[in-house]
């Protein structure tokens, strides 16, 4: 029998971890080539050998020693770096699952599909940051990308057999994240430890502070104006608690196709795994008359200010996605060490594109890879500057 030959960048995330899972239940019918993590060196190692990866990769340099140690006795080979993760991403195979976090995950995403693979992506920042040159390079080189996203993997299911032409709007749902109840005046004073628990979903941290800013959900909505080709009015956010829809296509008809599962990123894997087939996952079956009820509502943008920001970049195009994301990430990164309240992120954010903007004309770049990686940097920079100014 011939085994699929599959890679996994950010192996050791929970996006990554849940794909081992998967991959582990069947894997005598999967051939491991690449693993890559960051600094979990023990995890990576051990799903490496485990999974008896061709071999395994980490973001940091300085870590190559402790990654060869416990990979010592395997036939794993280890690697380091950038040009090392370029490197792993583009030995041939047919799937990848791409869930680097940040724009780091780009570059990788790019080389798996200028090898014809399929992209299982998972990094939201590639669309966000690049849209026009990932899907363009898909198409160049005959290959595929199939959204993991939990909301776009809905929106893809919602859409199978149907005409885009008659897609009418496209809704995503939020959980509101962590403060979703809270008072707004409470915000300001938010911890790090209280936005860094989510109500619903186990994730890492960055991704559950973006669930409690919206920020991951703004992000969303420009991947769904992205990927699906919709206008941004067409695009339209629903805060429900349960978590349970994920996402709802409506057609001009006025029909509602909606997508209904648990909260559980295996079933969003594991379409992507088999597509176009379905197969048996390990997932929860709902029991709706248990369940009871689902609620909606609409997200407060003064509650959530990174969805108007979303709109603001859908209607300047250009590079600003790329800019939103550094900003994003860089002010994500003052909120975790103290040097910003909660609060103070989307001001970053909003203050950045400005600048970027008004100042340097950078986001009417063309969008090539050099230039998104350019202005990632600048952003990145300027987010940094305001940052300190704020600290005084």
């Amino acid at each position: 029998m011939n085994r699929r030959r599959v890679s996994i960048f950010g192996a050791t995330g929970s996006i990554g971890q849940n794909t081992i899972d998967l991959i582990a239940r069947k894997s005598d019918s999967y051939e491991v080539v690449a693993l890559t993590g960051a600094s979990n060196i023990t995890q990576l190692a051990e799903d490496a050998i485990r999974l008896n990866a061709k071999i395994a990769v980490t973001a940091h340099d300085h870590l190559l020693t402790e990654l060869r140690t416990a990979l010592a006795g395997s036939n794993v080979e280890a690697a380091a770096g950038k040009a090392a993760l370029a490197e792993a991403a583009s030995r041939p195979v047919e799937w990848v699952m791409s869930a680097i976090i940040g724009s780091a995950g780009l570059l990788p995403g790019l080389k798996a599909l200028e090898q014809g693979a399929t992209l299982a992506l998972a990094n939201k920042e590639s669309l966000v940051c690049a849209g026009g040159l990932i899907l363009q390079t898909a198409e160049n080189n005959n290959a595929r990308i199939l959204p993991v996203d939990s909301e776009h993997s809905a929106i893809f299911q919602g859409l199978v057999g149907e005409d885009m032409f008659a897609v009418e709007r496209i809704i995503i749902t939020a959980s509101g994240g962590a403060f979703r109840d809270w008072p707004i005046e409470d915000l300001a004073n938010a911890t790090l430890a209280q936005a860094s628990a989510h109500p619903n979903w186990d994730m890492g941290q960055r991704i559950t502070i973006d669930s409690a800013s919206m920020f991951n959900k703004a992000m969303e909505v420009i991947e769904t104006h992205e990927y699906f080709d919709v206008c941004s009015d067409q695009i339209e956010v629903l805060v429900h608690p349960e978590s349970m829809i994920h996402a709802l296509v409506g057609f001009k008809d006025g029909a509602l196709m909606a997508h209904v599962g648990p909260p559980d990123m295996r079933h969003a894997i594991g379409y992507a795994l088999h597509w176009p087939e379905r197969q048996t996952l390990p997932v929860e079956r709902l029991d709706l008359a248990k369940i009871g009820s689902f609620t909606f509502r609409a997200p407060d943008e003064v509650r959530w200010p990174a969805l108007r920001l979303a709109r603001e970049v859908m209607a300047r195009g250009g590079l600003a996605g790329a800019v939103f994301n550094a900003a994003k990430e860089t002010a994500l990164d003052g909120f975790i060490s103290g040097a910003l309240k909660f609060i103070e992120m989307s001001e970053i954010v909003d203050q950045t594109l400005f600048d970027m903007d008004s100042k340097g004309g950078h986001i009417d770049d063309t969008m090539t890879l050099d230039n998104v990686l350019y202005v990632d940097h600048l952003a990145r920079r300027t987010a940094q500057h305001l940052i300190k100014q704020r600290a005084g």
